[in-house]
């Protein structure tokens, strides 16, 4: 005799389902992560560098820094101005945010640990 079965498993995915939107990825977003990453991959360099050399930092690395928060604060600021738009997809201003402000907030942290 066959068991029956309770219950279906519905697929994950329905084939023919379509969300139609006027939604867009805003190009100040993705530029905004862009830069995020940019500057977030300087200050890992830059800080992985010194480490390595013994705690001894050569001024490259200070203008790379210098040159990576010019970055983050550009970015946050993309950021913010494209997450204000109107029928957009937030995951590259978020996205961007994010990133900038945890690379503003480790510039500041290796500032703070390095005037104590």
């Amino acid at each position: 005799m066959k068991p029956k079965v309770k219950f279906k498993i519905k697929p994950l995915r329905k084939k023919g389902r379509y969300i139609f939107t006027d939604n867009k990825h805003p190009q100040k977003g993705i530029f905004s992560s862009a830069l995020g990453v940019i500057s977030a991959v300087t200050v890992y360099m830059a800080v992985r560098l010194a480490f390595e050399a013994g705690g001894q930092a050569k001024p490259q690395y200070a203008a790379a820094v210098i040159l990576a928060l010019i970055y983050a604060i550009a970015g946050l600021v993309l950021g913010i101005m494209s997450g204000t738009e109107k029928d957009i997809f937030r995951l590259f201003p978020n996205l961007g945010i994010l990133l900038n402000t945890v690379v503003l907030i480790c510039i500041v942290g290796i500032l703070y640990l390095g005037l104590i």
